[in-house]
């Protein structure tokens, strides 16, 4: 096994192009157990560990530009307030020692369907920004994922950055693991309001062979939303809408049997996190509608 140790983006983008079998290592904590465990034995290692620009962020009026290898130590820290789903899905991230090396990019990178962040950023709307020596494009978080750990990554072109809709309303992450800690997730559940455009976005990560969304119970909620005017009343909303959103995020789980849990477990759990995130997330709004009105 060679190991390639660019100093710089270009000197990657270059030796990706020469090698498109390398496979990319930063923080490495699913690449290192993928090897000790003799289940990959790459040609290649591209180390990005000295690209700079890699580790680090720009926030800007609308969306926050996140380095592929940012640690999630540092979103957690400095970007709870612009990406709180994300922060709350670090958090959940196995070790502080992991959380201290591991990236956004390398789950991207993985495309495992229980990679931690990959709820949050499908809540979000991200955008994931890769290149290679032919040039840069932004790929949509919702194409991304072609199947079972495979991503829309050309063999020479690498993640570079990843571009988030700052929150614009509230946000919530939500995992179910064996244990509290170092655990691979059973199943996970993202949800993100987004008051200005009067949508909700949703993630479900390890209950199908990739990270998807439920879109029929987005497009279900968006309706009930609209139609009782709750974006503007601040209402509680219903039990029976909560419920038929519930059964729809299950709906859309096409999950496994494994040993971290059954697959009816697994549409089980998604609908209670999205019941309950959805009501967590809808408390959070109506109490800042209320702090809005009681200030004007």
């Amino acid at each position: 096994m060679d190991f390639l140790r660019p100093a710089s983006w270009e000197e990657a983008l270059a030796a990706k192009a020469e090698h498109p079998t390398a496979v990319p290592i930063a923080g490495g904590t699913d690449v290192m157990v993928e090897i000790n465990f003799d289940h990959r034995r790459p040609e290649y290692l591209l180390d990005l560990n000295r690209v700079t620009d890699l580790t680090e962020w720009e926030v800007g009026e609308d969306t926050v530009r996140l380095g592929a290898s940012v640690p999630y130590t540092k979103i957690m820290e400095h970007l709870r307030a612009e990406l709180p789903g994300l922060a709350l899905a670090s958090h959940t991230v196995a070790s502080p020692q992991i959380r201290n090396r591991g990236g956004v990019g390398g789950n991207l990178g993985t495309a495992s369907p229980a990679g931690d962040a990959h709820p949050a950023l499908l809540a979000a709307g991200a955008e994931v920004e890769v290149e290679s020596v032919r040039g840069t494009r932004l790929v949509p978080i919702d194409e991304f994922y072609t199947g079972v750990k495979r991503n829309a990554l050309a063999a020479d072109e690498l993640i570079k950055s990843v571009h988030i809709k700052k929150a614009d309303g509230p946000q919530q992450y939500s995992k179910v693991g064996t244990r509290n800690a170092m655990v691979i997730a059973v199943c996970a559940f993202g949800l993100a309001l987004h008051p200005s455009s009067r949508t909700v976005r949703t993630g479900i990560g390890s209950a199908a062979p990739t990270p998807v969304r439920a879109k029929a119970a987005e497009e279900f909620l968006n309706a009930a939303l609209e139609e009782g005017g709750f974006w503007d009343n601040g209402k509680i909303i219903a039990p029976s809408v909560a419920k038929q959103f519930a059964e729809l995020c299950s709906g859309a789980c096409n999950p496994i049997d494994d040993v971290r849990g059954t697959a009816s477990y697994r549409r089980h759990a998604v609908g209670v996190m999205a019941r309950r995130t959805l009501t967590w997330t809808w408390e959070s709004y109506r109490g800042a509608r209320r702090t809005t009105e009681g200030a004007a």
